[in-house]
């Protein structure tokens, strides 16, 4: 792609859905806000201009919603202006998020396959396996996390493992299920060939069928990784984690830090990019050496 057609497809598109964003979010920092400085102007005995009064919903230091400006500071100050191994610094905390996420992210994947490879080979697993798989994520990850938590801590397991047990909750349904369209996806008559040449099962599934679920494995990869990243975050929660992105949620959550919570959100929202722009990136790499064209 040339540079001219990445600005064209890519740049602007997100550029402007971006710059969207935060215009929406400016117009809702001022009536989310004006309350309470309202408030405090009548406290102070205080009377404000309008522009005055507008300067000040958004500046305050414990805003029901920061504004943009407010968020981006903190996060510059998290992450350029403190080393980056400091408790205080935003990628100290998305480390240890991303530690418990690429844990969990390998055990669902691996988990997930295993699951999917069954239920195609296996007709019982099919009719007897999958209605449980795909009832298990109806249930509430907010109620199953503590549960998993406390289940750990009783024989002793506490730390890493927990937290990646969660993801892997998370994140092996939309691999499952994609590797069982996936390992389905070829065609009758490729699957009549195999047979013609007396391949074993396990010679179909090597040549055939785990070459054909490419595409579908990749693209269920992106649902999982960012699945496993929610899982890890949600996973610090119950915990009263002392770092990682939850315990940043936390402790801004307990002290009404709202602009520290935003911030880590956004954090959490640049990991899930990385994680997903990574897996797309393998994901292509894959595709050429399997002989795709690229566009």
């Amino acid at each position: 792609m040339s540079d001219d057609g990445f600005i064209k497809q890519k740049l602007i598109p997100v550029g402007t859905i971006l710059l969207a964003i935060v215009a929406i979010w400016y117009a809702f920092v001022v009536p989310m806000n004006a309350p309470f400085q309202r408030d405090l102007d009548r406290r102070a005995g205080v009377t404000s201009t309008t522009v005055e009064f507008l300067v000040k919903t958004m500046t305050q230091p414990k805003p029901t919603l920061p504004a943009p400006h407010q968020v981006a500071t903190n996060l510059w100050k998290n992450t350029l202006m403190v080393k980056p191994w400091s408790k205080r610094s935003l990628i100290y905390h998305s480390w240890i998020t991303l530690s418990a996420t690429l844990l969990g992210f390998a055990m669902g994947t691996a988990l997930g396959v295993a699951i999917a490879i069954g239920i195609v080979h296996i007709p019982a697993l099919d009719r007897s396996f999958l209605p449980w798989i795909i009832t298990s994520q109806t249930i509430p990850i907010i109620a199953v996390a503590p549960m998993i938590i406390v289940l750990m801590s009783s024989i002793g397991i506490t730390g890493l493992l927990p937290k990646a047990l969660i993801s892997t909750y998370l994140s092996f349904f939309p691999v499952a299920v994609g590797m069982v369209k996936g390992l389905r996806s070829p065609d009758v008559l490729h699957l009549d060939m195999m047979r013609t040449y007396s391949a074993t099962p396990m010679q179909t599934l090597w040549k055939l069928r785990l070459p054909a679920s490419m595409p579908f494995f990749f693209a269920s990869m992106k649902v999982a990784v960012a699945a496993s990243l929610i899982g890890a975050i949600v996973g610090e929660l119950p915990t009263g984690a002392v770092a990682g992105i939850g315990s940043k949620l936390l402790a801004g959550s307990y002290y009404s830090q709202t602009i520290d919570v935003f911030a880590a959100l956004i954090a959490g929202s640049v990991v899930a990019i990385l994680l997903v722009t990574a897996v797309d990136v393998i994901g292509r790499i894959v595709s050429i050496r399997m002989g795709a064209k690229t566009p």
